[in-house]
């Protein structure tokens, strides 16, 4: 019988594992120099903790179970509601801001598309404890830190930031009636999906008035410095609408300072399309033919309280290694990730090879990557094989190292190669071999 992986899986052959851990570990970098730490959760939660946070309707998007028990669980689908229950359960004990990162294995009975699979890694920002624009540009800096670590520039990615709050406000000045403002958030969240026409006809379907039509086309097209201006201008006679505004200008400010704004821009299509997101908002969208936000979050302010826990504001975002891997093929920023080693030991006759054995062992315990063929064959091939694997010194063992304790050194960058004593290139399998004889 033959098996193969589920849909929308991956298996992760060597060279696909060093590319995930190769974005992993820029992951941790990224947030520990911004003084997160990271923290974990179970692999699956019970399916309430989903409803509270995202309604009924997530549950056809998971992978869930009833336990002997009868008790319902769902595999995590992402890590935000796992975050706020924590925090909710040991809110009093904890240090605030409370900042975490977490790089969970998640999994979503979803169909499988470019940038979204069924099984993933994802990397999640949380701040807790901070209502203030600073947070929310710290959140912020944090994604656009991670994109310059691998490269990504704004030739190839923009950061688009709205406020929920502010969108809120001019619909209820507009004179939108509160029921009708999940539908009007729904278009406004694909107006960077679709193109003008498109844009106009859903609005017109939504049975507005002109005015109000007028106001939806107007948010929809409203981008950057200008449109910024254009959105205080129909918030004018608005307090509510004004003091985001104001937020928002600040937190750009703020993100110039810290040298990232550059990145960003403001965008009133981005309004998220999840309803707990409570003021700012943003996502990352690659400049290439991905179409599709490569990150993603905002402040969700309510959240930690639902979960049972007090009154405590937050915000964060997310991203996949899936869609990452996917715009750094597009824009061909993926690192060269060949397998390599330091040192290959040599044996040019077999009857050297317990010698192979003890200096690798040797260097191994020192944390040298040490490497030797299984094979005894002639010295030709054991080369080959050095070169191959990348290794920086080769160390030829012969019948000198038996009688004298002396090996050969062999740089293979420069081709450079002297005998030396085996404790001297044991203490220092790399030093210098320019002037030595």
């Amino acid at each position: 019988m033959k098996f193969q992986r589920p849909k929308g899986t991956r298996d992760f052959y060597p060279d696909a594992m060093a590319v995930r851990n190769w974005i992993v570990d820029r992951w941790r970098e990224v947030s520990r120099r911004s003084g997160f730490v990271e923290f974990d959760g179970p692999i699956f939660e019970s399916l309430d903790l989903y409803r509270v946070k995202s309604g009924d309707e997530i549950v056809s998007e998971l992978f869930h179970f009833t336990d002997r028990g009868g008790r319902e669980f769902a595999i995590r689908p992402e890590m935000t509601p796992t975050f706020a229950r924590m925090v909710a359960e040991k809110a009093g004990a904890l240090a605030r801001p409370v900042k975490w990162f977490s790089i969970p294995r998640l999994c979503r009975a979803e169909r499988p598309q470019r940038g979204r699979l069924r099984e993933f890694f994802q990397w999640n920002i949380d701040i807790a404890g901070d209502d203030s624009e600073l947070a929310d540009a710290e959140c912020i800096f944090v994604a656009a830190d991670f994109f310059r670590a691998i490269g990504l520039s704004a030739d190839n990615v923009v950061i688009k930031v709205n406020s929920r709050n502010l969108v809120a406000s001019i619909l209820e000045h507009a004179g939108i009636a509160p029921d009708r403002m999940d539908g009007v958030y729904a278009i406004l969240d694909k107006r960077d999906k679709v193109d003008a026409d498109a844009f106009a006809k859903m609005v017109g379907d939504l049975g507005l008035d002109d005015r109000q039509v007028e106001v939806l086309l107007t948010l929809g097209d409203a981008k950057g410095d200008e449109g910024l201006r254009r959105v205080e201008e129909l918030v004018a006679g608005s307090e509510a609408g004004l003091a985001e505004v104001h937020r928002l200008k600040e937190l750009f400010q703020m993100l110039d300072v810290m040298s990232v704004g550059h990145l960003c821009r403001f965008d009133m299509g981005v309004v998220r399309g999840l309803a707990y997101y409570t003021g700012t908002v943003f996502e990352a969208f690659g400049k290439g033919g991905l179409q599709r936000a490569i990150a993603g979050g905002g402040r969700y302010d309510q959240l930690i309280g639902q979960m049972g826990g007090p009154s405590m504001p937050a915000i964060g975002f997310a991203t996949s290694d899936v869609v990452i891997e996917d715009v750094l093929a597009e824009f061909d920023l993926l690192p060269d990730l060949t397998e390599k080693a330091d040192v290959f030991v040599i044996d040019a006759d077999k009857a050297h090879f317990s010698h192979v054995l003890s200096i690798t062992a040797n260097l191994r315990e020192k944390g040298v990557d040490t490497l030797f063929s299984y094979k005894r064959q002639a010295m030709g091939k054991q080369f080959k094989q050095a070169s191959a694997k990348s290794v920086r010194r080769v160390i030829v063992v012969d019948e000198r190292t038996e009688s004298e304790r002396v090996v050969g050194l062999k740089d293979m960058n420069s081709g450079a190669q002297i005998d030396l004593p085996l404790e001297s290139v044991l203490a220092d399998p790399f030093q210098s071999l320019e002037g030595q004889s």
